[in-house]
């Protein structure tokens, strides 16, 4: 579920010796974000983690072919690539255009034989992706970008449920693959700050703690960030879930956001994702909490997110939450 930098290690000495000149990616996100390092390794000197430390960046890649086998990460349109360091179980992320595939072949009938684990926690990464861009700390939101993120969450909503009944329904396996494709090639974060991902990040560490399967663990955790960073501003959840979710308004934004967070939750438990760590099959000890918190602030550089600033005090109180729930 987490690709490894061992292996994209094996990767740059298997290019350099075969003399490769494309790469091709075939699978999910694992495999095109491990062909992106690898890409990054061969095309650029020294240590390829030095880019995903944040020591520096890449002036170069690889040329990338996609051939996806799930809907869920949109890597085949983005600049982003995340790689777990066993040395520490540090998951980081490198975006870079130099790292946006030259090709992307898609098909959805490749997605059909997903077991619903997999369909449904991709469909959810898919949701996410645009949810970190939509729920956003600045005043700049264009109408039609908002209208954008807002009608690929509802597609994927629709047509997650289409695949509960009949998992090989050519246009709902079409509609998703599509929907993850746009959800993370910046069309949803245009004019805006470019989201809050706190809720990635966070996820990140406990992908790189616990191994889990990313959708799922941003599920996991979402309703706890959410419920933390709401009253800065609620009439972003308001809106979101009046407009996606079909809420009624209520006496204020913050009641209205408060119901669409709920009825969000809902819908992840709906197609089987977790909505709290115990969910997840993760039971943290507080002393991990504590260590995730820490690497969590330290990978963004002490605070992180639009929606809020988050440090590590927050951090772990939010994995405190999203444990108890």
């Amino acid at each position: 579920p987490n690709p490894r930098l061992s292996l994209v290690y094996k990767g740059i000495e298997l290019v350099k010796a075969e003399g490769v000149d494309w790469l091709v990616a075939i699978g999910g996100g694992s495999a095109v974000d491990s062909a992106k390092a690898i890409g990054y390794g061969v095309a650029n000197e020294g240590d390829v983690w030095d880019f995903y430390a944040r020591k520096r960046s890449p002036a170069a890649c690889m040329p990338l072919a996609v051939i996806p086998t799930i809907a869920a990460t949109g890597t085949e349109m983005s600049n982003s690539s995340v790689i777990t360091n066993e040395d520490g179980w540090l998951k980081r992320s490198v975006n870079s255009d130099f790292g946006r595939p030259a090709l992307a072949l898609m098909d959805p009938e490749l997605t059909m034989t997903l077991p619903a684990y997999q369909t449904f926690s991709g469909a959810t990464d898919i949701m996410m992706h645009t949810l970190e861009r939509y729920l956003n700390g600045v005043d700049t939101n264009l109408d039609l970008t908002d209208s954008i993120a807002e009608g690929l969450l509802r597609t994927v909503m629709k047509y997650a449920r289409v695949l509960q009944k009949n998992p090989t329904d050519y246009k709902a396996r079409a509609e998703i693959m599509w929907a993850g494709s746009l959800s993370h090639n910046g069309l949803t974060g245009f004019c805006t700050d470019n989201g809050d991902w706190m809720t990635h990040k966070m996820e990140h560490e406990l992908g790189g703690m616990f191994d889990v399967t990313h959708g799922a663990g941003l599920a996991a955790v979402w309703g706890s960030w959410a419920r933390y960073v709401i009253s800065n501003r609620p009439d972003r959840f308001a809106k979101l879930a009046v407009n996606v979710l079909g809420v009624e308004p209520g006496a204020s934004d913050e009641e209205t956001g408060l119901k669409g967070i709920e009825a969000l939750e809902e819908f992840f438990r709906s197609i089987g994702m977790p909505t709290s760590l115990k969910e997840l099959g993760v039971d943290p000890t507080e002393e991990q909490i504590l260590e995730m918190a820490e690497k969590c602030a330290e990978g963004v550089g002490g605070a992180g997110g639009s929606m809020r600033k988050l440090r590590a005090a927050d951090i772990a109180e939010i994995y405190r939450m999203a444990a108890n729930r």
